[in-house]
């Protein structure tokens, strides 16, 4: 997102997170319900159109989405969508996705309150390497033929009772709605949000063997010393890298396995 949608997204997410402060307010229910509106307004294209109008009010705008969801939804999400539509929007598709990204970050937020976050995460992280050793299984969660019931049926039938219930609600989104992402992307997607929760970054780190707790704990120092905030790793073990780690975080690769260094004293030799 660039410009009004970018500080539209930003004020959202303010006001979710000072709801969910509240005790009282249910991160899982907010979470639910965001993401049936995100549904309603992805499929309604003259409706969001409507709703991100800059030659229409925010206040008609925002009592347009009352006489719509009132009785529908709750009046927390019900207040953080009237405030979203009172916003400017650079086009109408930012505001489905920026519904659509405070639907998991609610999730994200339910995880984190009920101390089960590190969890969610990297349930999310195996999930996907799941699903990228099988081509039979990526095949039947994105497929475009199958069915919505079906793919939410075998997210259940997979995770159901081995992962937190937050972890299955957001594959299960996923797969149902993708919205032009990959399974890929919308896992990488649900990491960010997670780490942003906690201030920390994500760093993706491939070895040939399981590291100790003692490893991984010095890492996330080195880590964290060198990129001065907290580091979340998720461990990738692939035998067929030839000693050292490989550590990437966004688009900074740190490759110390000596795969790479013999790479590049082939390319020395050659130059």
């Amino acid at each position: 997102m660039i410009g009004a949608s970018r500080e539209a997204l930003a004020a959202g997410r303010e006001n979710l997170e000072s709801l969910t402060d509240n005790t009282s307010v249910d991160a899982v229910k907010l979470a639910e319900e965001l993401t049936a509106v995100t549904v309603l307004l992805d499929r309604e294209v003259s409706l969001r159109r409507v709703l991100t109008d800059p030659s229409r009010s925010g206040q008609d705008k925002a009592q347009l989405v009352g006489s719509l969801l009132a009785g529908q939804v709750s009046g927390e999400t019900l207040d953080l969508v009237s405030g979203l539509v009172r916003s400017r929007w650079s086009g109408s598709r930012d505001l489905v996705d920026a519904v659509e990204e405070l639907a998991a970050y609610a999730e994200v937020i339910a995880a984190d309150k009920a101390g089960k976050l590190d969890d969610v995460e990297d349930e999310l992280f195996r999930f996907g390497r799941i699903a990228n050793g099988s081509h039979e299984l990526r095949s039947a969660l994105t497929e475009p033929k199958a069915g919505k019931a079906a793919k939410a049926e075998l997210v259940v039938k997979l995770l159901g009772g081995r992962a937190n219930a937050g972890t299955v609600r957001l594959i299960s989104s996923l797969v149902t709605s993708p919205r032009g992402r990959s399974l890929e992307q919308g896992l990488e997607y649900y990491s960010k949000l997670a780490a942003a929760r906690r201030g920390r970054v994500v760093a993706l780190v491939t070895t040939a063997v399981p590291l100790s707790d003692s490893q991984k704990e010095r890492l996330t120092g080195a880590l964290g010393r060198l990129y001065g905030r907290q580091v979340h790793l998720n461990i990738d073990v692939d035998p067929e890298v030839v000693g050292g780690v490989r550590v990437q975080i966004g688009d900074e690769i740190i490759d110390g396995t000596v795969e790479s260094r013999l790479e590049g004293a082939r390319q020395a030799l050659e130059g």
